[in-house]
């Protein structure tokens, strides 16, 4: 029960403050806690993938990302990299993505070490499996720019990250390790065959595809060709 305080004549008197001139330490300890209670609330959560901590929003663009879906690429039995999309908001299918204005954003996290000629082949041969020829063909001069930057990469060692991103403003950006890679590449229909690599008809990953789009899949086994 509080103590409250009153006059000889039975007058309540006001509460008493804490003095904090009087003691330094109390001082320290209540403005610290006025500033935790200010921060706590916005820090940002995390989805832990195998280790990973993948943010369940991000800013790009000067727009908010939501995490849409993240999961992790296997080749031959083998985790390769936990990989997240990023969107303005949920989208469930390949169109409903493409369709969807605003920024958007795939980041990946190295789980082993690749060398980045294994990568940027592997890129692009998940851009050819999912495009036609008049696709390729329209993009072609950035294929050229993507297969020069991983040919001057030695490796991505394990914990390192590349991302791949649309702002419509500016274009497709390429970064390793959260710094920019390549000027902005121009042309959406490049990013999208991006895109296609892990959410196309024919994905580097069938059990991936799923995940990064927010459906469950029907049964934990994953695989695909060698792409992406």
């Amino acid at each position: 029960m509080a103590d409250v305080r009153r006059t000889a004549q039975g007058d309540r008197l006001p509460a008493e403050r804490p003095n904090l001139q009087e003691n330094p330490l109390k001082r320290r300890t209540f403005l610290g806690g006025a500033a935790l209670s200010l921060v706590t609330p916005f820090a940002a959560a995390a989805t832990d993938v195998s280790g990973v901590a993948v943010d369940d929003e991000i800013t790009f663009d000067n727009q908010k990302l939501v995490l849409n879906g993240v999961g992790i690429r296997r080749k031959y039995g083998f985790s390769v990299y936990v990989c997240a999309l990023y969107l303005t908001q949920k989208r469930h299918t390949l169109a409903e993505v493409i369709a969807l204005p605003g920024p958007k954003k795939i980041l990946a996290t190295m789980l082993r070490e690749i060398s980045s000629d294994d990568l940027g082949d592997a890129l692009l041969s998940g851009i050819r499996h999912n495009s036609t020829p008049d696709q390729t063909q329209r993009i072609g001069a950035q294929l050229v720019a993507l297969g020069q930057l991983f040919g001057s990469i030695p490796r991505l060692k394990k914990g390192d990250s590349f991302s791949v991103a649309y702002a419509p403003q500016s274009g497709t950006l390429i970064e390793v390790n959260g710094k920019p890679a390549l000027a902005a590449l121009p042309d959406v229909a490049f990013f999208e065959a991006l895109l296609r690599i892990w959410l196309g008809d024919d994905p580097a990953d069938s059990g991936l595809k799923p995940l990064m789009l927010g459906i469950k899949p029907e049964s934990s086994t994953s695989g695909g060709r060698s792409g992406g």
